[in-house]
C-alpha cells in the first residue's frame, strides 16, 4: 500500500490559517485564557465556545477548517524541531 500524499494546500491558505490563528491566540491571551488548551479543545470537539468572541476571534477561527488548523500547527512544529 502506498502512502498517500495530501498536497491541496496553497500558500495563501497557509497564510490565512497562520494569520487567523495568531489573532485568535492573542484574543484568548488578552481575555486570560490558556490559548493552547482552548484551541486544542476547539480542534478536538468542534465546539466554538472554546474560543472567545473577543476581537471577533470565534468568527475568525470559524472560517477555517479544523484540519487546516491542525495541519498548519504540525507543519510549524516540525519546521522548528527538524
Amino acid at each position: 500500500m502506498e502512502t498517500q500524499k495530501i498536497s491541496h494546500y496553497q500558500r495563501p491558505v497557509q497564510d490565512e490559517v497562520r494569520a487567523n490563528l495568531e489573532l485568535v491566540y492573542g484574543a484568548l491571551k488578552e481575555k486570560g485564557y490558556n490559548p493552547i488548551t482552548q484551541i486544542v479543545g476547539y480542534i478536538l470537539s468542534g465546539d466554538p465556545t472554546y474560543i472567545t468572541s473577543h476581537k471577533n476571534a470565534r468568527a475568525l477561527i470559524g472560517r477555517l477548517e479544523r484540519d487546516e488548523l491542525l495541519e498548519e500547527m504540525v507543519r510549524e512544529f516540525l519546521r522548528e524541531v527538524l
